[in-house]
């Protein structure tokens, strides 16, 4: 088995203190990093977003193998930007203003960051003012997750506020979580929603042109 099947194998089994060493032995046999990158931790994390769109794996299976990538990506990362291995897009995620869950929003942060993206992580309770810094500051794609009924009105107000800053043509927007769904994201005008995590990392794809 090579070393880059052996770092598809512990990335899928959520082996995160087995990962780095992995990586750190690719590199040293001179394994490009993009390689590294795209065969070891992108097609483990298909694989398992594959798995959990057949029931195969459920999402503490996604949360174990999304935080081995991570520990990947902590060693990885460096020897990409030296690469001048750029990633796919800049990624800001947030849960809306008076929402305070977060664990679906990191999920789909962390697969994201497994689809090589580069993650913006504004954090939970965000206003529209910060959504709206975050394309000012070069993000691709705004994600807003809400898990209350009650919060979901807030994405349609981060929209508007993007687009009275005159942004709108500038980012794609994509919403999620429990209360939302496709109707409701056409309805206030974002260009992607997504059910779960998996599923959010391929649209974020398609919607910059970069589906594989």
């Amino acid at each position: 088995m090579s070393v880059l099947q052996e770092l598809y194998s512990l990335v899928i089994e959520g082996r995160a203190g087995d990962v780095p060493g992995k990586v750190q032995q690719a590199l040293d046999e001179g394994v490009p990093p993009g390689q590294i990158l795209n065969e070891g931790l992108i097609a483990a994390m298909r694989e398992v977003g594959r798995r959990f769109e057949e029931g195969e794996a459920f999402v503490p299976e996604m949360l174990i193998a999304a935080r081995a990538m991570s520990a990947a990506l902590s060693i990885l990362r460096p020897h990409l930007v030296e690469g001048g291995v750029e990633p796919v897009g800049r990624f800001a995620i947030g849960t809306v203003k008076g929402d305070l869950h977060d664990i679906g929003k990191s999920l789909v942060a962390m697969m994201c960051e497994g689809e090589g993206f580069e993650i913006m992580d504004l954090g939970v309770d965000v206003a529209p003012e910060r959504f709206v810094q975050a394309a000012q500051d070069g993000a691709h794609i705004i994600a807003m997750s809400a898990l209350l009924t009650t919060t979901r009105s807030n994405m349609r107000a981060v929209i508007d506020a993007i687009s009275e800053a005159g942004l709108r043509d500038k980012v794609k927007i994509m919403v999620g979580g429990a209360p939302v769904t496709a109707e409701f994201a056409t309805e206030i005008g974002a260009d992607g929603y997504a059910d779960d995590a998996s599923s959010a990392a391929r649209k974020a794809r398609e919607l910059l042109g970069k589906a594989g």
